[in-house]
């Protein structure tokens, strides 16, 4: 992987950043230079990310966490700082998904989600705050098009992601006093992603989905990590509070 962007000497930290897209952004911090730390609720995900960090030459680490305990997200953080200092990047990517009808999905299919996308954020930002560097440090949320492009089968991922939006644009008023930027990345159609797979499960409906998006193609989870290393860059020094697509056009021809 050809890396644009230098980012020797910088701390980035990416929740949920073992698998599918997370991971392709954390390849590119990595690549880049990056010292990353990742963490996820599996281990084995942790462990087997982080040798793949390494090996692209980064002091890579890593925690096993869920997002919807607070007090884990903040002992991983506080592990970290104590061993690499302040944070420089922090990415927010934990999410849950499943194709369901409202009217045939459970109260606790519905927070579950809520939870996990929503809360998830909020226990993630609020506990890294204190390690974030002042001024200077670079939020980023991922978010989806179903924050702003309403969808079948998706109103918990609806109604969480345009939480996170909305999140990510109130914080990006109260942190920019302290030099801290926060933006969102909504991914469009990813190829090779979990998210893609339980959203098109056959080839059928997976062709669908490409004709569906103006430039044709799914994308690749390198694309968003290009798009998380231009907004933490220094030639994105006065972007914050921006909701930032990166969907091949999908989302303007109304997903």
């Amino acid at each position: 992987m050809k890396a644009s962007f230098d980012f020797k000497d910088n701390n980035v930290f990416v929740f949920g950043g073992t698998s599918g897209i997370n991971l392709g952004i954390a390849r590119c911090f990595a690549a880049a230079g990056a010292s990353v730390a990742v963490a996820s609720r599996s281990q084995e995900k942790v462990d087997a990310a982080v040798a793949e960090l390494k090996s692209l030459g980064s002091s890579a680490s890593g925690y096993a966490l869920d997002v919807r305990d607070a007090e884990a997200v903040q002992a991983a953080l506080a592990e970290h700082d104590a061993a690499a200092g302040a944070l420089d990047i922090l990415i927010s990517g934990a999410a849950g998904n499943f194709p369901a009808f409202a009217k045939d999905m459970s109260p606790n299919g519905f927070k579950s989600v809520v939870d996990i996308d929503l809360l998830g954020t909020f226990h993630v930002l609020r506990s890294a705050f204190q390690y974030l560097k002042k001024p200077g440090a670079s939020v980023i949320n991922i978010s989806a098009p179903q924050a702003f492009v309403p969808m079948p089968m998706q109103s918990h991922v609806c109604a969480a992601k345009a939480g996170v939006d909305m999140l990510t644009r109130t914080l990006a008023l109260e942190w920019g006093a302290y030099g801290i930027r926060i933006n969102s990345i909504a991914p469009g159609p990813i190829a090779d992603t979990e998210g893609m797979r339980r959203l098109a499960p056959s080839e059928a409906i997976a062709n669908q989905y490409k004709k569906s998006v103006p430039l044709q193609r799914f994308g690749a989870a390198e694309e968003i990590g290009q798009a998380a290393m231009f907004l933490s860059s220094d030639v994105a020094q006065y972007i914050s509070g921006v909701v930032l697509p990166v969907d091949g056009g999908w989302s303007v021809a109304g997903a």
